[in-house]
């Protein structure tokens, strides 16, 4: 039964925003009733009823906090304890400098932190539209794929037309299935231990007839709903790259640099494509790169044409799924609360941030508002130089209502940092991202100190 009192937080939505927002709330002493449809009511692209289910990579992409804005997000969310990073640094499985988990791990881990929890309460039924007016304070967490009656019930109160846009899945293969006379461990320029990813070499001929398959492969077909909503240029089909240029990919995703071939090491290859560890056991990889919306029989053969996975096993194969986002520059207060009516507050990617990291990193911080809300304390958000605050500015009031569409955190959100250094020479790339970092650390142990 779900608990009504105007002490309690409800949040619909149990993907990585909204267990965030759960476990900063519980950790604050306020109940939570966390409302998760699965499995009762499920999606396109889920397969289990485990809370924080990752449906797509399982990598939370660099861990590296002193050069990449992504690295410095993890290392804020850790200072803050984050139940994500908490969960994926105990259930990471190597990636070089990435941030990869054993996904079932992680989910399970997360969903019994929450179901063990005293004040965290979990109402396995579906919100079927705009939370009733009784629940008093809400976060609305439901990710990418919201349901369509909730979805309608946001329209109707924003009176907005909700955004939209195809994310996809790239495919599993099943470790032992993999040739090794043709493909070996390395990774580029060999980083972290040296031998995180799989990696199947392509000869100039072989990569152009991969690419002629792709290309002409038979596709799944669009519903009608479905037929006029773009892609997410960070997460592309790999078919629809292929289109764009006979050597996208070789530029991209496949690009054979900082690697060397050891049953071939005169011979540069021409394309490569890599996989990178999927579980814990390292029994499974997952394709890099190559999210798809290739029929399932046409990925089984076309993947196949690739060196080393002529006998390929995939344990889960590619698919693509729609996905909604809010206008939140423009419906969004500065503190995530809808401005049509504040009771309800947003956080995750329906907001339109991209990644788990940044969905996750919203949810903390929808967590922390409304916990300052519920005790009557004051809370200051994070400085904008920080990655947390670089993120929560840019879906509230930093971008451009006009021409929103969904960001990874990125430098390019940050306060710029200038391009000159104290001698009056042009800063490197390297020195500037480091400048960036120097300063989110300072101002984020600043913040910290007067929470």
């Amino acid at each position: 039964m779900t608990q009504k009192n105007d002490k309690i937080v409800h949040i619909v939505g149990g993907g990585l925003a909204g267990c965030e927002s759960a476990w900063q709330l519980a950790r604050a002493g306020i109940p939570v009733n966390l409302h998760e449809m699965r499995p009762k009511s499920t999606t396109a692209a889920h397969q289990t009823a485990a809370l924080a289910e990752l449906v797509c990579s399982n990598s939370f992409r660099s861990d590296d906090a002193s050069a990449n804005a992504v690295g410095l997000l993890h290392e804020e969310m850790r200072q803050l304890d984050s139940l994500i990073l908490r969960s994926a640094d105990a259930h990471r499985v190597p990636a070089g400098t990435a941030l990869a988990v054993d996904r079932d791990g992680f989910s399970t881990a997360i969903t019994q932190t929450l179901e063990e929890h005293s004040l965290v309460t979990i109402d396995r039924h579906e919100v079927a539209g705009l939370p009733p007016e009784d629940w008093t304070s809400v976060i609305i967490a439901t990710g990418p794929l919201t349901s369509s009656n909730l979805a309608d019930s946001i329209a109707k109160v924003t009176s907005e037309t909700a955004l939209a846009f195809f994310d996809a899945i790239a495919p599993i293969v099943h470790r032992e299935t993999i040739d090794f006379d043709i493909a070996w461990f390395q990774s580029r320029y060999d980083k972290g231990d040296g031998k995180d990813y799989i990696n199947c070499p392509m000869s100039e001929a072989h990569y152009q007839s991969f690419i002629d398959a792709l290309k002409n492969g038979q596709k799944t077909e669009f519903r009608d709903w479905e037929k006029d909503t773009p892609y997410f240029e960070g997460c592309l089909p790999i078919e629809v790259m292929a289109e764009r240029g006979p050597q996208t990919l070789a530029h991209g995703p496949m690009k054979p640099v900082g690697l060397t071939d050891p049953n071939n090491p005169n011979v540069k290859p021409h394309a490569i494509v890599q996989l990178r560890q999927d579980n814990a056991l390292g029994t499974l990889y997952n394709m890099v790169g190559f999210q798809t919306k290739l029929s399932y029989s046409e990925q089984i053969r076309i993947f196949r044409m690739i060196p080393g996975l002529e006998k390929a096993e995939f344990a889960r194969l590619g698919g693509i799924h729609r996905n909604t986002f809010m206008n939140s520059p423009k419906l969004l207060s500065p503190s995530l609360c809808l401005k049509a009516q504040p009771r309800l507050r947003f956080a995750g990617q329906i907001t339109g941030c991209e990644g788990y990291v940044e969905s996750a990193a919203l949810g903390l911080l929808a967590g922390l508002f409304t916990a300052a809300e519920k005790t009557g304390a004051s809370f200051t958000p994070p400085p904008e130089t920080t990655a947390l605050g670089a993120l929560l500015n840019h879906v509230t009031i930093g971008a451009d209502p006009e021409a929103y569409q969904p960001m990874n955190i990125n430098f390019g959100l940050f306060p710029p940092v200038g391009r000159y250094n104290n001698d009056g020479k042009r800063m490197k790339k390297s020195d500037r991202r480091l400048a960036y970092t120097d300063r989110a650390r300072k101002d984020l142990a600043v913040w910290l100190k007067h929470m």
